[in-house]
This record gives structure tokens, sequence and C-alpha cells, in this order.
């Protein structure tokens, strides 16, 4: 993939690879720590802690019944995706009293993965508004799990009320190849974005 003329915030000491910062948000229990962990090139930071009967009020399991951990700050890895590009991966914790944390780290996010489970379709839409609110321009990864039924994408889009030029791609978090195609997906998304922004108008 060519990515002359895209517009990256940072280059290496080396020379010609470029670096970007992406951010991985949705819902408690969508997946994202999952994702981090698959397709880090380096051992991810992570920052989970055990659930426990405390947080019950806080933390719905409804669909989520054999989590036992939760991310509390954030979730961070790393991604070559070819010689030059390097992706910077920050994961969102997902529950509502951590949100706080969301502003700090979309700083300097050029992009950002939503992922969502489609059975709990209503827990991502916080963060579909922070990525529209922030002006953060996203994908969605519909992260299938064993027990996932299969809805088309248009139907999706209606219930998330996702525009048409905002991809939809279906993913397995738990797979690296898969994950990397999310990426891919999004880095192609913030290229098409760059050149309709660069036609003369």
């Amino acid at each position: 993939m060519d990515f002359k003329g895209f517009d990256q915030p940072g280059r290496s000491a080396a020379g010609g690879t470029r670096s970007v910062k992406v951010m991985i948000a949705g819902g408690f229990g969508t997946g994202k720590t999952t994702m981090v962990r698959s397709v880090s090139d380096i051992k991810p930071l992570t920052t989970e802690e055990t659930l426990t009967q405390a947080s019950a009020a806080d933390d719905h399991l409804i669909g989520v019944a054999d989590k036992t951990e939760t991310t509390v700050s954030l979730d961070f890895g790393k991604i070559g995706i070819n010689d030059e590009l390097v992706l910077y991966l920050f994961g969102t914790p997902g529950q509502e009293r951590f949100w706080f944390l969301w502003n700090g780290l979309f700083k300097g996010a050029l992009g950002a993965i939503v992922l969502v489970d489609t059975r709990r379709l209503a827990s991502s839409f916080r963060a579909i508004e922070e990525m529209e609110r922030q002006d953060v321009p996203f994908v969605i990864a519909l992260n299938v799990f064993p027990d996932s039924k299969h809805h088309p994408i248009e139907e999706i889009r209606d219930a998330l009320d996702i525009p048409p030029h905002t991809p939809i791609v279906s993913c397995d978090a738990r797979d690296r190849a898969s994950s990397r195609d999310v990426l891919i997906a999004l880095i192609r998304h913030l290229k098409e974005r760059s050149a309709v922004a660069m036609e003369p108008r």
C-alpha cells in the first residue's frame, strides 16, 4: 500500500518510517484489549483489573457473563503495517466511570476503530458519539462472537446511525490477520478522506 502524500504526524529518525496514533474504542466487553493483544508486534501494555462484586452495579455483564477482567486506564501496542508505516495503538476503557480518561487519550489520534458487539449494539453508542464529538475519523469493526447472529451491514448502519461514508467491516479480534485487516481498512479510509480534502473546491 502506498502512503506517499498521506498526512502522518510523525517520522522516525531512521528516515522513511511514519508513525500514527490510532485509538481502539468501544463499549464494555467488545474486545478492545483482545484486539491490541492479538495484533501488537510488541508485548502490549494492559491495565486490566479483576472484576469484583463491588463493581457489579457499574459493570453490566449482560452478554459478557464470562468476563473476569476490565481495562481501568488504557491498553497500548504497536504494529508495523509495512516499511513506511507504524501504528501506535491505544485501547480505551469501556466502562462509563472511566470515560473521563478519553479526552487525554484521544489527543493526537489520527483515527480510530470502534469495536461493536452486535449482540449489544447500545454498548457502543457512547464511543461513536465521542468520535463524532472530537471529529476523529473512524471505522466500525463488528467483532464476531461465537453466538453472534448475522445482520446485514446496512441494518447495522441504520441501527447505529452511521453515515454512508464510514466503513463497516467484520472481524475476529482474537485473530491477528483479521485485526490487521481492520487497521488497514482504517488507513485506507483516512487516505480517502485526505484525498477528498485536498480536491479543489
